[in-house]
């Protein structure tokens, strides 16, 4: 069994490691000069290769096409990402939220444990070897004409990613090919991505522990997520802002906003509203003849003070001996729910993943081969699914990429 693997990334790694561990031969093809591109830039350079949770709890942070890839994850769990690694001489840590990074905290580390593996396993390793087109006659995938020429296969693996982060090689080359054959692509939009907000100016910087945003339209409740955001010069980003981004991409429109998305921001999740109330009254009582502007640092970040205040519409010179039992009301409400209009999301290149891609009615779950052509698989980012933060995005990637390994016969 001759299998031609094209793109170098974390699914095509993952492909070729295990192909050629049962005693296929494998030819990588990658257009860059190295491999991982854009797997040394995930997790700030750390690599969050995946989340040691279980099974259910995995596919519920799967965004788009969860059922799709329920037989990957139950054929390759996080576990098994972890044991993989190991076995390959890499030592791993579990850090908060299940996520799972080498112990080096150097994505570095996990390139070269897959660039071992290949070696070991003779992996024929093709650098700045650019596929132009793939080959299919009567059906049957035959090969990939690159730069330097064809070579044939007795199938081909796609595993080129999404048009994220394009400087790493993701240019959506794997949308061109499949569309050629007749695949249909769901329009690619950004996701994990930063948000653009209005008159959230003279924030940039602050960041926000333990608060919980929400996406809200017409008073409605969309999407919330718990954790740390911060505050870029165009708008919002961090962990929780990023999930959110997916959430409302998929559902609510593809990152045009009409001006009724509203980013709400609880201050004090732990605290309901009459206890905010009492702790706010609280405050006033010792600080009876001083101005709100100075007691609202003891519950929040200076720099939100002014917002919150406006939102609440009291002046920033009242004293609390002054403050009426609405204002009151007014100010918890703000704390609970500053609210910024979204005005869009950041361009598809700055997601760190891209959702949509070829669709998934169009591929076996079982195979990840196409129903199209035959020999033509499609592995990790190039299909249309995506997740949240916290390593599930790799863990999709090395997971669709077993299933091609667990189906395909090597004699």
């Amino acid at each position: 069994m001759r299998a031609v693997i094209i793109g170098g990334g974390a699914a095509g790694l993952m492909c070729a490691s295990l192909l050629s561990a049962k005693g296929a031969e494998v030819i990588l093809l990658e257009k860059n000069e190295k491999l991982g591109k854009k797997l040394f830039l995930t997790g700030k350079g750390r690599c969050n290769i995946t989340n040691d949770c279980d099974v259910e709890t995995f596919i519920s942070n799967v965004v788009t096409n969860p059922r799709f890839v329920f037989s990957a994850i139950n054929g390759f769990t996080p576990q098994d990402s972890v044991k993989f690694f190991e076995d390959n001489g890499l030592r791993v840590k579990v850090e908060r939220g299940n996520r799972v990074f080498p112990q080096s905290d150097k994505s570095s580390d996990v390139i070269k444990c897959f660039e071992k593996i290949l070696q070991s396993n003779g992996v024929d390793v093709r650098l700045n070897c650019e596929v132009k087109d793939l080959t299919v006659c009567d059906g049957e995938v035959k090969g990939a004409i690159t730069d330097r020429g064809f070579v044939s296969g007795d199938c081909v693996i796609v595993a080129t990613g999404g048009v994220s982060y394009q400087a790493t090689g993701s240019t959506g080359d794997g949308y061109r090919w499949a569309k050629k054959f007749g695949h249909n692509v769901i329009s690619p939009r950004p996701a994990l991505v930063p948000m653009l907000l209005k008159d959230a100016g003279g924030l940039q910087g602050l960041s926000l522990k333990n608060v919980t945003a929400s996406i809200a339209r017409d008073g409605k409740i969309l999407r919330s997520q718990f954790g740390e955001m911060l505050f870029t010069h165009s708008g919002a980003s961090g962990p929780i802002i990023l999930s959110l981004s997916s959430l409302i991409n998929k559902y609510y429109g593809n990152g045009k906003f009409d001006g009724k998305y509203i980013l709400q921001i609880d201050l004090k999740p732990a605290l309901d509203e009459d206890t905010l109330q009492r702790r706010l009254i609280r405050e006033f009582e010792q600080n009876i003849n001083c101005e709100i502007k100075n007691i609202l640092p003891s519950l929040m970040p200076r720099a939100l003070v002014f917002p919150v205040l406006k939102q609440s519409g009291i002046k920033e010179k009242q004293v609390a001996n002054a403050v009426t039992k609405q204002q009151r009301e007014q100010l918890v409400k703000a704390i609970k729910r500053l609210s910024f209009e979204i005005s869009g999301l950041e361009s598809i290149n700055a997601g760190i993943v891209t959702s949509g891609g070829i669709d998934c009615k169009q591929i076996d779950p079982k195979t990840m081969m196409s129903k199209i052509v035959n020999g033509l698989y499609f592995i990790g980012e190039v299909l249309d699914i995506d997740a949240l933060t916290g390593g599930f995005n790799l863990q999709l990637a090395f997971a669709t990429a077993n299933q091609v390994c667990r189906c395909i016969d090597i004699n």
